[in-house]
């Protein structure tokens, strides 16, 4: 499907194959591989395109209760992050309120901050580790290394997750117009039950 965008996949570089060859027999590597074209990651990605991305990833663990992005921080936006093992509880402080609302319970599979890696603004939403995670980074600095390496591939990749905000930014929209929806129709009722 992308052939006639990105043309001929190129050789790879010694480098890129040593990246490749250190990831060979790691089960956590495969595994993140083949989440990240998963159906809550990136569908758009081969798996081989997927194998490429994540020999740019780190490996990390994050203990449970750890909150590893803070809503409204302007200094860690350099990265995303892919879930291998466990959950992640997303919460946001809404307008009028004092105390963090929960918003989405994320799992494996799932992609947590790729707006932020991509645009460096500050990260709209708490993420805390309800559980231990185990997961793989892909930081900023990792990102142009793959774009300099194997730009066909970061392409893809920024495609496919464009795509995916794409999908968020409509869900949200939908979110929206239910919600103004409920708004107008509660306003009609209060209208008619209070005297004029």
């Amino acid at each position: 499907m992308f052939l006639p965008f990105f043309g001929r996949k190129p050789r790879l570089t010694e480098a890129q194959r040593g990246r490749l060859q250190a990831l060979e027999g790691s089960d956590s590597a495969e595994l993140a591989a083949e989440l990240l074209r998963g159906p809550t990651a990136l569908l758009q990605l081969t798996l081989p395109e997927a194998r490429q991305v994540v020999s740019y990833m780190l490996p990390m663990r994050i203990p449970e209760g750890n909150t590893f992005i803070r809503q409204g921080d302007r200094q860690s936006t350099d990265f995303m992050v892919l879930v291998l093992e466990g959950e992640v509880t997303v919460d946001t402080i809404v307008v009028s309120r004092t105390q963090p609302m929960v918003v989405n319970v994320l799992g494996k599979g799932s992609l947590i901050g790729e707006m932020g890696l991509l645009d460096g603004e500050p990260r709209a939403a708490s993420c805390t580790a309800s559980s231990p995670l185990t997961c793989a980074i892909l930081t900023r600095r990792a990102l142009e290394e793959l774009l300099i390496d194997d730009p066909q591939t970061t392409a893809k990749l920024m495609l496919a997750v464009s795509i995916r905000i794409a999908q968020r930014m409509r869900d949200t929209s939908d979110k929206l117009k239910r919600y103004a929806q409920l708004t107008q129709t509660m306003q009609h009722e209060i209208n008619r039950l209070l005297p004029s």
